[in-house]
């Protein structure tokens, strides 16, 4: 038996003592069948032979010829198999080993020893040794030079009769890493490491056992250079992914061009509850194919055809600590949507480890064979994977979402099979079908104006002329919706009583949205006029376009005057230094940058709602309105069809009188005679 009660295995033996054992079985057999093989199907030619035939001697006799054949190897020979003192009782000994370990049981007892410590440890040192560890973890990070010295000091004042001797240096560093491990690690996270494992209990580990139970997130840089998709200049992008802890599916994916924020890890968190809709380059082979739900009722549910890829509710989030994942609207938006938030232990990359081997997975699958693979050191980077990135952006998201249904989602789990089947073929639909086969699926789908509650809130007071203020900026001053609120307080009491809750998503800060009478409402910037566009910009610009204007002396508070600012900051409208060709490559990157974050913005916005029918009275006015338009064209039109105006018909009367035959003519009267010609006659 080894040491704790274990059997011993044939794993333990090294491949020389397992050769050894070999042989040994070999003789053993051959004493026990009469052939080295252990049965008569596979005997050699010559087996078998006289001395050991089954069919003409006893097993006593057997035992006999062995033991006088072993005797006759050589010295050497026979202590390399460990068989230099065999005898009849040596071979019945390994005869019943054999039967009840197997192979193991004849392996000689000295190949296999048990650790048998430090004879030079003894209580003493070992008090000093977990005593100088305590204070270790106290102080500083020392070397194990001077935790000798302090074990040393110790025992000293501890034991001040002389008789307890401490080890040498090589054997208290040896004890040190048996007991403590090789203390490669940071002085605060050695600290909290030890702490945690003083408070660890089994019954607070957590076992999943259903999709959706914990969803592990995290970030990491893209190792493939991409294309942007403005001025096709080589970037570097974040791939944040949600894994599903039971199935290992990876439920939602997001790249963002520039380091991940809170309102995009947001909505990640409103991915995971979406299905995924089909795309027009995927065949049927990607459509819905967990049963127990046709693929019919989700795409009618869903409002399109869905793709094979598991979605739900999450109940529990697991997050390393990074900045994003404790911001104050990533927890108010796990809140809204009822998750649980459980963050991962300070440099304990095995609280989430399936996350750590999934990015190690699709970089080995899928990454490295991309042009543009940077690797993961300056170092091991090739010669120019800038000048060979070939994929944009919009087309890297496009190969990621293809790979992850087609690849990732049917792709045997050899490490990660479940507890219930550890031997079987299972891949994440496998085990997400096995999943919805026991408990079924919850086939919820939110509303889209849950965009809108996941974005960050601001509460604000509506001023009766410029609107509301968001970080520095004015929206809706040609609102109509605002117009019954202007000036006037809101129902709320508490902390922000008599304001307004404005929502605003900080990567497009070109409008707001509202909620009013249950509705959302878009609230356009006040440097914009009705009708007019600008380029995108984020929060991060808004301080530049701020400062800008200051150095300039424009007033802050006319937005309006703040345009040209912006169009200038973003680079879209400046003459000639706007041009590609004129454009640093920083000003590129941020131009490329605010775009795809405004295109992934306008993604999760929901698509408009069509506007209200009129009401009856208005119905009736924009009538008149249109019969009063279409009677002046027609009358346009008939003016300009007659140029001349047509002279006026003839009178009834008058057309009776011409015809009558008994109607005297009227008296003639002469006309009026010329000045000059009445002076001629009156001569004449």
């Amino acid at each position: 038996m080894a040491d704790g009660g274990q059997v011993r295995r044939v794993e333990n033996l090294t491949q020389h003592d397992l050769a050894r054992v070999q042989i040994r079985q070999e003789h053993l057999l051959e004493v026990e069948t009469g052939y080295r093989s252990g049965s008569r199907f596979w005997a050699r030619p010559d087996e078998p032979r006289p001395a050991f035939d089954p069919a003409q001697t006893t097993l006593t006799e057997r035992r006999l010829a062995k033991v006088r054949e072993l005797r006759e190897l050589g010295p050497q020979e026979a202590k390399q198999l460990g068989l230099e003192s065999i005898s009849e009782r040596t071979l019945r000994r390994m005869a019943a080993q054999h039967a009840e370990q197997g192979l193991a049981g004849l392996a000689d007892g000295r190949w296999t020893r048990g650790l048998s410590g430090h004879a030079s440890v003894t209580p003493e040192v070992e008090e000093a040794i977990v005593a100088v560890h305590a204070e270790s973890l106290h102080r500083s990070r020392m070397s194990m030079k001077s935790k000798e010295r302090l074990i040393h000091q110790y025992v000293r004042e501890r034991f001040p009769d002389g008789k307890v001797r401490v080890p040498h240096y090589t054997t208290l560093i040896k004890v040190w890493r048996e007991w403590f491990g090789p203390g490669g690690g940071r002085q605060r996270y050695v600290r909290s490491a030890a702490a945690a494992a003083a408070t660890w209990r089994p019954e607070t580990t957590v076992h999943v056992s259903r999709p959706g139970q914990v969803v592990v997130l995290d970030t990491t840089p893209l190792p493939v250079k991409v294309l942007d998709d403005v001025f096709a200049e080589p970037i570097t992008v974040h791939l944040t992914i949600a894994l599903d802890a039971c199935t290992h599916s990876i439920v939602a994916f997001r790249l963002a061009p520039a380091a991940e924020s809170a309102v995009e890890v947001a909505m990640l968190l409103r991915d995971v509850l979406l299905p995924l809709p089909m795309r027009p380059d995927w065949g049927p082979e990607t459509e819905w194919p967990y049963p127990g739900a046709p693929a019919a009722l989700v795409a009618e549910l869903a409002g399109q055809p869905v793709a094979g890829l598991p979605f739900f509710s999450p109940e529990t989030v697991t997050s390393d600590h990074g900045a994003v994942y404790k911001s104050h609207h990533f927890v108010q938006a796990a809140a809204t949507l009822g998750i649980d938030l459980l963050p991962a232990r300070a440099m304990r990359p095995q609280d989430k480890a399936a996350c750590e081997r999934a990015f190690a997975g699709i970089q080995s699958l899928l990454l490295e064979l991309l042009l543009g693979y940077r690797g993961i050191d300056v170092a091991d980077r090739g010669a120019d994977p800038e000048g060979d990135a070939t994929w944009t952006l919009s087309e890297m998201e496009h190969l990621l979402a293809t790979w992850i249904v087609k690849v990732w989602q049917n792709r045997r789990l050899d490490q990660y099979a479940p507890a219930w089947d550890p031997g079987g073929r299972h891949s994440p639909n496998t085990l997400f079908a096995a999943a919805a086969a026991r408990d079924g699926i919850c086939l919820e789908i939110p509303p889209p104006e849950l965009y809108y509650e996941l974005l960050p809130v601001h509460f604000v007071r509506i001023d009766p002329r410029r609107g509301v203020k968001i970080g520095g900026l004015w929206y809706g001053a040609h609102s109509r919706v605002l117009e019954p609120h202007r000036g006037r307080l809101s129902g709320r009491g508490g902390r922000h009583a008599g304001k307004w809750a404005v929502h605003r998503d900080p990567r497009d800060c070109r409008q707001v949205f509202i909620e009013l009478d249950g509705a959302w409402h878009e609230l356009q910037w006040n440097g914009l006029s009705p009708g007019q566009e600008a380029p995108a910009f984020s929060d991060a610009d808004v301080g530049g376009v701020l400062r800008q204007a200051a150095k300039a002396g424009l007033k802050p508070r006319s937005d309006a005057e703040l345009l040209p600012v912006l169009l200038g900051l973003v680079a879209s409208k400046t003459p000639v230094d706007a041009w590609p060709t004129q454009m640093t490559r920083q000003q590129k990157t941020e131009r490329a940058r605010n775009l795809a974050r405004a295109q992934a913005a306008a993604l999760d916005r929901p698509a408009p709602a069509p506007p209200p029918g009129p009401s009856p009275a208005d119905a009736r006015a924009l009538h008149r309105q249109a019969t009063a338009a279409a009677k002046a064209d027609r009358r346009r039109r008939r003016m300009a069809a007659v140029p001349v105006p047509l002279p006026a018909p003839q009178l009834l009367a008058d057309s009776l009188r011409a015809k009558n035959l008994f109607l005297l003519p009227d008296e003639e009267q002469d006309p009026p005679a010329e000045a000059g010609t009445g002076r001629a006659e009156d001569q004449s």
